[in-house]
């Protein structure tokens, strides 16, 4: 029984999305979000850059108590997640776009993903793609510009669409039947991606299995929470809190939001 919360972090609010499957799965556990704004996308940064970046986030949750970090974000996973398990005694979460389910799924052997250039570059990436690229057609697309209008909270916004068609149609001129995505930001998206996809078109984002791992990993190491007391759920962005605040709309009753510097503790209250 460990009554300390679950850490995660990411490039900013995208892995929100990751936060609501973990705690619509684990209610009772308490947990620390770290929006690294700032710095968002990783997609585009080196690969020093990103392991630089995670490897500070990783120390911040641990310095707040963390039991367990979920790496919330694709580009951080697939870069350096294998250094932060070698560098840091603590379980480590991480996602990647759902190739191994997308392709043993797909009826007409073709797939897509739309991801960054840092998780499609990535040697993690390339090593799972490997296992399926010889019987399985895969289109990868780097969804260029989605990210910073998420950011903005632009989710509706008809550049989101400009763009989603733009990278959608040379998929499915591929005749995809399955489409995997490889960033925490693009599940807000989805309502966007039915309206251009056809029905026979499935997305599987990896949301619901990291909660489900997050648990098996928590039970594993004797890492649940047994309080009966009401959850702490801190959210920390290190730049403007509007578009947090409008993605968590729904719990806004239960969560705290907070500005800090992510190199100190100092914190700026919001709710």
């Amino acid at each position: 029984m460990n009554n300390n919360p679950i850490g995660l972090f990411d490039s900013g609010v995208g892995g929100t999305s990751i936060w609501k499957e973990i705690h619509h799965l684990l209610p009772n556990e308490s947990t620390i979000y770290l929006a690294d704004s700032i710095n968002a996308p990783y997609g585009y940064k080196t690969v020093d850059e990103i392991i630089s970046l995670s490897i500070k986030n990783t120390e911040l949750l641990l310095k707040m108590g963390s039991k367990i970090i979920v790496v919330a974000c694709n580009t951080a996973t697939t870069n350096a997640i294998e250094i932060l398990r070698e560098k840091f005694d603590v379980p480590f979460i991480g996602i990647e776009p759902a190739i191994k389910p997308a392709a043993l799924k797909s009826s007409s052997k073709s797939i897509g993903i739309l991801a960054t250039k840092g998780t499609l570059n990535s040697i993690l990436f390339s090593e799972s793609l490997d296992e399926y690229k010889d019987h399985i057609r895969v289109t990868e697309i780097i969804g260029e510009g989605l990210v910073p209008l998420i950011e903005m909270g632009k989710i509706d916004d008809s550049e989101i669409t400009i763009l989603l068609n733009k990278y959608l149609q040379p998929m499915l001129k591929k005749d995809i039947d399955y489409l995997a995505l490889g960033w925490s930001h693009y599940p807000y998206l989805i309502p966007q991606k039915q309206k251009i996809l056809p029905k026979q078109v499935t997305i599987i984002d990896s949301g619901v299995a990291v909660a489900n791992q997050t648990r098996n990993i928590l039970i594993h190491n004797n890492l649940l929470s047994k309080t009966n007391q009401e959850p702490k759920l801190d959210f920390y962005t290190n730049t403007d809190t509007s578009t947090m605040e409008f993605l968590l709309n729904e719990n806004l009753n239960k969560i705290s939001i907070k500005i800090k510097s992510f190199e100190s503790l100092d914190c700026i209250f919001i709710n």
